[in-house]
């Protein structure tokens, strides 16, 4: 058996190319920057034109803070309030409320093929472990029984699931959201130069201080030497990654990756390996990136030539690469 987790800038390399400039005070002053770990992964913040260290002070806590109301798993955390209150309402923040509601936008756009309730599903998978096992299948089949969205009740600020046994899993969409608000405050505070990273969500404010637009990577699938395949450049824009290769584990030669299928709770095979979302939120590409890798290379790239301001490249199992129609090359 052998397992993988392989997390950083859209897939599993550090990818960023071309990031050097100057910042706003003097052109030798070399950009600050944090890099640890919260969200359940490698996150990185680089701000270019200020040495502010206190901003990136408060970028930390504010990643703290939204993972400790969005988490699945950490108890007490507002999911995890919904999911343990039998049915019952619970009253949850705005921004909770917020990211609630768009999952379930972009789990009514899929038809369910993306389904925020998919936790009862998730938490039988545990891509994190030294010996990662495949779930039971009826235990998988009843964990399904309990995935779906409509179960989904909101009154105000107040949220239950009519199935008791049903679960909320924002994993899919909540580092995109995240990196939204850490751009709206990197924003308010002045900063127009800076690339926000969080385990692949890249975020771009503006673009260098020369005037260039970053340049990042598409990670080539199961490269272990971080190849890219393709490059984007990014100005204040967001691109997103989800792909095969970034959680999986092969078990008695079978592969199982962590893009889940609501409609069996098992990992999807439709011929991708990946697909990279381009557009101005870094919400709304965290949301594509699944939700069109789960609808499959076809309605998957239907539905991004049928949004405006949404481009996407779909990597295929022979890493062949399909653009979306106005995808900038």
């Amino acid at each position: 058996m052998k397992w993988h987790r392989q997390l950083a800038i859209l897939g599993t390399a550090s990818l960023l190319l071309g990031l050097t400039g100057c910042s706003g005070s003097s052109a030798n002053t070399d950009p600050i920057s944090y890099t640890g770990t919260a969200l359940d992964t490698v996150i990185s913040i680089k701000i270019y034109d200020s040495q502010d260290n206190n901003l990136l002070t408060k970028c930390q806590k504010i990643c703290d803070d939204y993972e400790a109301r969005l988490s699945r798993t950490r108890e007490g955390s507002e999911i995890w309030q919904i999911n343990h209150a039998e049915g019952a309402y619970t009253e949850v923040s705005d921004d909770t409320l917020k990211l609630i509601r768009e999952g379930l936008h972009y789990s009514e756009l899929s038809d369910g093929a993306f389904d925020i309730t998919i936790g009862t599903v998730t938490e039988l998978w545990d891509f994190k472990s030294d010996d990662p096992q495949v779930p039971d299948a009826s235990v998988l089949a009843e964990a399904v029984t309990h995935v779906d969205y409509h179960n989904v009740e909101i009154d105000g600020n107040l949220v239950r699931l009519s199935d008791p046994k049903s679960k909320i899993d924002l994993g899919a969409i909540a580092k995109g959201f995240i990196a939204d608000k850490l751009k709206e405050y990197l924003k308010s505070e002045g900063v127009e130069h800076a690339l926000i990273d969080l385990g692949g969500n890249v975020l771009a404010i503006g673009d260098k201080p020369d005037g260039s637009s970053f340049l990042i990577g598409i990670q080539k699938p199961f490269d272990d030497r971080g190849e890219p395949i393709a490059s984007i450049e990014l100005n204040d824009q967001a691109a997103v990654t989800s792909g095969t290769y970034q959680r999986y584990f092969e078990k008695d030669g079978d592969f199982y990756h962590h893009i889940l299928q609501p409609s069996n709770g098992m990992p999807c095979n439709n011929g991708l390996n990946s697909v990279t979302i381009l557009t101005d939120s870094s919400l709304t590409a965290d949301a594509l990136s699944t939700t069109t890798f789960l609808l499959g290379p076809d309605k998957g790239m239907d539905l991004i030539n049928s949004l405006d301001g949404v481009e996407a490249v779909f990597i295929d199992t022979d890493n062949n690469l399909t653009y979306s129609d106005n995808f900038p090359k």
